[in-house]
C-alpha cells in the first residue's frame, strides 16, 4: 500500500495515516532534502541564487512540513501508544536534520553569497527577510562553532527535543490516569445541572454508575468553582496541581505513578538550554531567546514585568482582602484555602454583580457562537466562512471550513476541534497544517489551520453550551488562525505566523478577544439555547460590570508565571548546589514573594505541568502574553474610537497586520497600522488597573 505521507498534495488523509507510515516517510523525505542540498551546492558553486538554491530547498522543506504536520497534530489530539512510539522515533531524526542544516558551512556561505550579490536587491521583501532570518539562524544553530562544539550542540538539540516531548507526555498521562467516581448525589451539592450531566455522561461512557469527574479542565473547573463539598474541592485540587510530580497520587494506588514525575525532566531542560546558549556565546538562555523577539534585553523584559506588577499588586491585595472578608462574613470561613479561591470568588461575583458564568451559559450555545464569530470577522474583514462536509478528519466531532474574501477568493481553510476528550492534550492552540506558498505557475497553495480547544462538550443531545471564558478562548485561537490563513505572503518561511517575533505573535489572538465584550458583537454570538432570545440588556450590563472582577489578582498571577519563567533561564547557575525540583521551586518561591498575593498550597507543583515553558515554545518567553497585550489593547483602542465594526479600521488591521506575516519587524507593522508606537494606557484601562 502506498504511504499517504509521501503524497500530500491535498488535505491530509487522516483516516489512512497509520503509525507504521510515519518513520519510513520521514526517512525518505529527509534523504531527499539532503540529496537536494548537496546537489545544488555542487552544481551551482559560486553562482548561487534564490531560484537555483533557496527555492528548491523551500519546496523540499514544505513537503516535509506537509507530512509531519498531521503526525504531530494527531499525536496531540488522538494520542495512542503506537503513534507516540512512531512520533518519538522521528524526533531525533528531525532534530539532527535541523541542526545539520544549520551547521552546514557550505550552505551558510551560499546564503551569504546571495545576500551580498547584486541580485539580492531585486528580490522582494519576503525573500530578503527569509535570507536575513536564515543567516541569523545559522549562527543560532552553531555554524561558527568548532567541530567538537558542533557535535555537542547537536547532541543537546536532540536531547532537548526528547525531553520536551516526555514532559508533555507525562502531563497527559497523569491527567488521563486520574478520575473520581462519586456515587452519593449529596456530594454534588452546588454543582450546576450541566456539570452533573457532564459527569453522568462521562460515567456512562465508562459503563459506570454515578458521576465521573476527571482532570480535563471543564470537569475540574466545575468542581473547583461550584462544589459545596469542601473536601471534594480539596481532593480534585490536590490532584490537579500535583500532576506529573512526586506528590501525584491516584485513588487506586499505582506503583508506577512516580514515572510521570517531571522534576528531572525540568532540570534536564534547564541545564541543556543553558549549555546550548553558552556554546553560542550567550551568558544564559534568556539572552539567547531574545535574539528572535521584539524585546531587546533581559532588563527590558524584567523592567516591563515589574512595572506592571508595581501597578497591579496594590489592586490585587485589595481584591484578596475583599475575598477573605466576604468568605468570613457570609460563610464563616476563617481562613481561605487554595481550593476555596475559585468557589468563593464565584460567590462574591454573584453577590456583587448578581451574575454567574452559569447564568450566561445558555446564551452561548455552539450553534450561535460559531456563526456569530464568523459574522464578526465578516464585518471586520469582509470574509465569508462556509462549512464543508465530507472532509477526512481525525475524530467525528471535528468540523472543516473554507474562508472566502470579498472577491470570492479562497483565502484559507481550517479544522475546528472544540471539545475535551480522552487522549487529547489539554489547553487550546492553533497550529499550521499547510502554509501559503505560490508555485512557479502562479498557483497558490491555500493555507490550512488546526484550531483546537478543550471546551465543554455537548450533553444529552443538546448543543454544547460555553461559558463566556470559553468563548473568549475560542476567539483567541481564531485570531491566531486568521493570522495564519489570511496572509498574502507567498513564501512559507515568512507567511502567516512563520517568522513572526514570538512576543508579537499573540497580537492577533488577544485582539480578537475584545469583541467578546462588546454588546454589538455579543448580539451576534449570543442566543438562548432554548428560545433564541438575545442576551438581555440587564445581563449584559452585569457581565460588563464584572469584566474586571479580580483583574488585579489575575494580572499578578500572569506576572508570576512570566517572571518565574524568565528568571529560571536568566539566573540559571550550573554550579548551584540546589538541584532539580529544589532549584525550580526556589525560583518560584522568590517570584511569589515579590508579586503574588494568594499563598499556594504547600504541595502545589504547578511547574510540573507548565507545558508552555517546558514543552512549548515559551521558554524565557511567557512574558510575550503581556507584551503583546500592550499591542492588542492599543490596536483595539482605534476601534473604540472609530466603531467596533468600522470597515476602514478592520481593513487596515487586515492589510497591515494579518496579511503581512513575518515580512517586517512587528513594531514597524504596528506603526503602519496605528500611525505610532504602542501606548500602555489602553492595557491598564482595559484591565481595570487605571481609569
Amino acid at each position: 500500500m502506498p504511504n499517504p505521507l509521501l503524497d500530500m498534495t491535498g488535505l491530509p488523509p487522516f483516516s489512512r495515516i497509520q503509525p507504521g507510515h510515519v518513520e519510513p516517510a520521514i526517512d525518505i523525505l529527509l534523504g531527499e532534502i539532503r540529496e537536494t542540498v548537496n546537489q545544488r551546492l555542487d552544481d551551482y558553486a559560486g553562482c548561487y541564487s534564490w531560484d537555483n538554491l533557496i527555492q528548491p530547498l523551500e519546496d523540499r522543506d514544505d513537503r516535509l512540513g506537509r507530512a509531519w504536520s498531521p503526525v504531530s497534530h494527531m499525536n496531540s489530539v488522538v494520542n495512542s501508544k503506537a503513534l507516540r512510539k512512531a512520533y518519538n522515533a522521528c524526533l531525533p531524526k528531525l532534530s539532527e536534520y535541523a541542526t545539520e542544516m544549520g551547521q552546514n558551512r557550505r550552505l551558510y556561505e551560499a546564503y551569504k553569497f546571495i545576500k551580498e550579490s547584486p541580485g539580492f536587491a531585486e528580490l522582494d521583501r519576503a525573500q530578503q527577510k527569509i535570507i536575513d532570518n536564515a543567516l541569523r539562524d545559522f549562527h543560532l544553530s552553531g555554524v561558527d562553532l568548532s567541530e567538537e562544539k558542533k557535535t555537542r550542540y547537536r547532541e543537546i538539540r536532540q536531547r532537548l527535543s526528547q525531553l520536551a516531548t516526555r514532559y508533555e507526555e507525562n502531563v497527559l498521562d497523569a491527567t488521563q490516569a486520574w478520575s473520581l467516581l462519586i456515587e452519593q448525589e449529596s456530594r454534588l451539592a452546588g454543582l450546576p445541572d450541566f456539570a452533573r450531566a457532564m459527569a453522568k455522561q462521562a460515567a456512562q461512557q465508562k459503563e459506570k454508575t454515578g458521576w465521573l469527574f476527571t482532570l480535563d479542565f471543564p470537569s475540574y473547573h466545575a468542581v473547583i468553582t461550584y462544589a459545596d463539598d469542601r473536601a471534594l474541592r480539596e481532593e480534585i485540587h490536590r490532584a490537579y496541581v500535583t500532576r506529573a510530580s512526586d506528590l501525584f497520587v491516584l485513588q487506586a494506588p499505582d506503583p508506577d505513578a512516580g514515572k510521570w514525575d517531571n522534576a528531572e525532566v525540568m532540570e534536564g531542560l534547564l541545564a541543556l538550554r543553558h549549555e546550548s546558549a553558552q556554546l553560542l556565546g550567550y551568558p544564559n538562555y534568556a539572552e539567547r531567546s531574545l535574539v528572535t523577539k521584539m524585546a531587546d534585553s533581559p532588563q527590558r523584559v524584567i523592567g516591563f514585568l515589574r512595572d506592571l506588577a508595581q501597578r497591579a499588586k496594590p489592586v490585587a491585595e485589595k481584591e484578596w482582602q475583599a475575598l477573605q472578608d466576604f468568605a468570613r462574613e457570609h460563610y464563616s470561613i476563617s481562613e481561605l484555602q487554595p481550593w476555596d479561591i475559585a468557589c468563593y470568588s464565584e460567590k462574591l461575583r454573584q453577590h456583587t454583580f448578581d451574575i454567574s458564568q452559569e447564568e450566561l451559559k445558555p446564551y452561548f450555545p455552539e450553534t450561535r457562537v460559531i456563526p456569530g464569530m464568523f459574522e464578526v470577522v465578516k464585518r471586520l474583514y469582509g470574509l465569508t466562512i462556509h462549512e464543508v462536509e465530507g472532509i477526512d478528519t481525525w475524530h467525528k466531532d471535528v468540523r472543516f471550513f473554507d474562508i472566502y474574501d470579498e472577491d470570492n477568493e479562497l483565502r484559507g481553510q481550517f479544522y475546528l476541534d472544540l471539545y475535551a476528550r480522552e487522549n487529547k492534550r489539554g489547553g487550546a492552540w492553533m497550529d499550521d497544517c499547510i502554509d501559503r506558498r505560490r508555485y512557479p505557475d502562479g498557483h497558490v497553495q491555500t493555507p490550512v489551520a488546526y484550531l483546537t480547544c478543550n471546551l465543554t462538550p455537548p450533553i444529552a443531545g443538546e448543543p454544547a453550551q460555553f461559558t463566556h471564558d470559553e468563548v473568549i478562548t475560542l476567539f483567541h485561537e481564531f485570531g491566531h488562525g486568521l493570522h495564519h490563513m489570511l496572509t498574502r505572503v507567498d513564501y512559507p518561511g515568512v507567511s502567516g505566523i512563520n517568522g513572526v517575533a514570538w512576543d508579537a505573535v499573540e497580537l492577533p489572538s488577544q485582539f480578537m478577544e475584545n469583541w467578546c465584550w462588546e454588546k454589538e458583537a455579543l448580539d451576534l454570538i449570543c442566543g438562548h439555547v432554548k428560545t433564541g432570545d438575545p442576551l438581555p440588556d440587564d445581563l449584559f450590563d452585569k457581565m460588563y460590570a464584572a469584566r474586571n472582577f479580580q483583574s488585579g489578582m489575575q494580572m499578578v498571577r500572569q506576572l508570576e508565571f512570566s517572571l518565574f519563567d524568565f528568571h529560571l533561564y536568566l539566573d540559571y547557575d550550573p554550579v548551584d548546589t540546589s538541584a532539580g525540583a529544589q532549584r525550580v521551586q526556589k525560583t518560584l518561591d522568590q517570584v511569589r514573594a515579590e508579586v503574588a498575593v494568594i499563598p499556594p498550597a504547600p504541595y502545589n507543583r504547578f511547574q510540573n505541568s507548565f507545558s508552555h515553558i517546558f514543552a512549548g515554545g515559551y521558554a524565557a518567553g511567557y512574558y510575550s502574553y503581556k507584551w503583546a497585550e500592550v499591542l492588542s489593547a492599543d490596536a483595539f483602542s482605534l476601534f473604540e474610537e472609530q466603531g467596533i465594526f468600522d470597515p476602514d479600521s478592520g481593513r487596515k488591521f487586515l492589510h497591515n497586520i494579518l496579511e503581512q506575516g513575518g515580512t517586517k519587524e512587528p513594531m514597524d507593522l504596528f506603526v503602519d497600522f496605528r500611525g505610532r508606537e504602542p501606548h500602555i494606557d489602553a492595557l491598564l484601562r482595559h484591565s481595570g488597573i487605571a481609569e
